[in-house]
């Protein structure tokens, strides 16, 4: 008999969702996924249609229009607030649209129901910005509990599966046994990364990968993105602000807008090519942001700063750039 696993025990509380990954609900979606791509109707695996969603009447993502292939890398670039985290949310359900939808292979996953779009999540695997690791468990915990949440595996099974994923991602097996406190920030996206792979994820979602670590170690985890993608199929949509990530993992490269300051009509997808078009690029909105440069941007942000404030021009003048 199988002994228990070191990594399983966590709390009793949590509840765990059905089990059975053949079930019928899945089997319907992956029957109609096969059914879209024979009539040639599937357009990619991921697919926004029209895709628009407002918080208490402000618009955040506006007819958004969007088809990703399978095993296509997908970075999104853009500045702070124009919604690129709500994209991401929105492609696995957490977002329901305003209007428009969410396809996946063919199906419409904003019309399932809580428990088959728990079962359908089992197919996504999230990198989230900080880790978010559970300060209260292990490493190994960490790891296991996607595994022990959906009763996947348990005792020596598990621990294979879990110390596996921390050898994918350049760990060794002795941080199976620490807290998330013990790590640097490095290794906790590492481990962030290798909980979201134990699952064999179809798609792998990344919200600020290299966000607060150095340029070696944001470089390890660019390499491990790559090392992903290769050597498991995988679809992958990257949401960053670090251009070097961009052009060193990226298949194509997609800018959104901020929707307040779109003209009317615009749409605010304002790039979509590769990496070598991004550099190419004659938007000067695009160009200035992939450069690090403010242009136009300072003038606006002076005049929101002084709006309201009636006739300051002795106060533009002292203004930095005026």
């Amino acid at each position: 008999m199988l002994k228990s696993s070191r990594f399983e025990h966590m709390n009793e509380d949590v509840t765990h969702a059905p089990t059975d990954p053949q079930d019928a609900a899945i089997q319907q979606v992956v029957a109609r996924s096969s059914a879209a791509r024979d009539s040639g109707k599937d357009d990619g695996q991921v697919q926004l249609r029209n895709f628009t969603l407002k918080f208490n009447g402000q618009t955040i993502l506006d007819r958004i229009n969007l088809s990703i292939p399978k095993g296509q890398t997908v970075v999104v670039i853009g500045e702070s607030g124009c919604g690129k985290t709500m994209l991401l949310k929105s492609v696995v359900g957490l977002n329901r649209p305003t209007a428009g939808e969410v396809l996946y292979n063919g199906t419409n996953i904003n019309a399932l129901g809580d428990v088959d779009m728990t079962r359908l999540r089992r197919k996504f695997g999230f990198v989230f910005q900080n880790a978010a690791l559970f300060d209260s468990m292990t490493i190994g915990q960490n790891v296991a509990f996607p595994l022990v949440q959906h009763n996947i595996a348990t005792g020596r099974k598990l621990d294979r599966i879990v110390l596996d994923a921390l050898g994918v991602v350049g760990l060794p097996e002795n941080v199976a046994f620490k807290r998330p406190a013990e790590l640097s920030g490095g290794m906790r996206k590492r481990v962030g990364l290798a909980r979201a792979l134990v699952l064999n994820p179809e798609l792998l979602l990344y919200d600020e990968p290299t966000t607060g670590l150095d340029p070696i170690m944001s470089d390890v985890i660019n390499q491990l993105m790559m090392r992903t993608r290769d050597n498991s199929d995988v679809t992958s949509l990257i949401i960053t602000h670090d251009m070097r990530t961009t052009y060193k993992v990226a298949d194509r490269v997609i800018m959104l807008y901020p929707f307040a300051r779109l003209k009317r009509g615009e749409q605010q997808i304002i790039f979509d090519g590769t990496p070598d078009e991004l550099k190419q690029t004659h938007d000067k909105r695009v160009s200035q942001f992939v450069n690090g440069e403010a242009g136009e941007r300072l003038m606006e942000l002076k005049r929101d700063a002084f709006d309201g404030f009636g006739d300051t021009p002795n106060l533009l003048e002292k203004y930095p750039g005026g």
